[in-house]
């Protein structure tokens, strides 16, 4: 295969944002320690619930709506997840690089979702995401992606963010692992939902099943905590009536 001459190599130049989100995204990779931990979560019921509440709440109900819910009050549950880690040098310490390291759990729980938006990703953010219905969340999902999508986000509405979430299911991506961001601890990348046969009584079943992937700061979470974490987002979503 030929090279391409460089004369023809086409340079295109980041957006604003592009290069916001492209040096925070760098911060985190340098600073944080992650660990990643991966479940899958039985959907069906949720896939099928859906609909039918969409017209009895009169909002549109998303998936997002639902992980947005299960996230906050999983956060609620595990405070550790929505913590900011500081270090900062001793300055009582007679060794000259000491490092103390801090964590500080946020005051509240404001889920930012990613919205692929025409000026590139863009992370609005629902605050206090735990004392809100399920309806009250899918009209604020739909009201910050349709500002997102027409570039009418304003910093108010991306600012705060204590907790991430992350969903390429609708590109029909089965999983992936987020990057953290800044000054998060942990972030939730949710794939695709898929068919699978699972072991049932009497016989298997034909299920949809969610692949949900934690990455957490090991530096203030360790692997119990998140798993803990993980398995209660999992226990919310199969139980989808009790989210409403």
């Amino acid at each position: 295969m030929s090279e391409r001459p460089l004369d023809k190599v086409k340079s295109i130049p980041l957006t604003r944002i592009q290069k916001l989100i492209g040096d925070r995204m760098l911060e985190s990779k340098r600073t944080k320690p992650c660990f990643y931990i991966q479940s899958r979560a039985d959907v069906t019921e949720l896939m099928s619930l859906r609909p039918k509440l969409s017209k009895s709440l009169g909002a549109k109900i998303t998936s997002n709506s639902f992980l947005i819910r299960a996230l906050a009050l999983a956060a609620a549950k595990y405070p550790l997840v929505i913590s900011t880690v500081a270090d900062r040098r001793n300055a009582d310490s007679t060794a000259a690089n000491e490092q103390v390291i801090s964590a500080k759990i946020a005051d509240q729980i404001n889920v930012g979702f990613a919205v692929n938006a025409p000026q590139g990703l863009v992370v609005p953010v629902i605050r206090q995401a735990d004392n809100k219905s399920l309806a009250e969340i899918a009209r604020l999902e739909k009201t910050l992606t349709e500002k997102a999508r027409s570039n009418k986000l304003t910093l108010d509405d991306m600012e705060g963010e204590t907790i991430a979430l992350s969903n390429l299911g609708a590109y029909g991506i089965d999983s992936f692992i987020g990057i953290v961001p800044p000054p998060a601890s942990t972030i939730l990348a949710v794939g695709n939902v898929v068919q699978t046969v699972t072991p049932r009584d009497p016989k298997p079943q034909m299920r949809k099943m969610m692949s949900l992937t934690v990455a957490a700061d090991h530096r203030v979470i360790d692997g119990a905590y998140a798993a803990n974490f993980l398995g209660y987002i999992i226990k919310q979503l199969q139980s989808p009536r009790e989210l409403v």
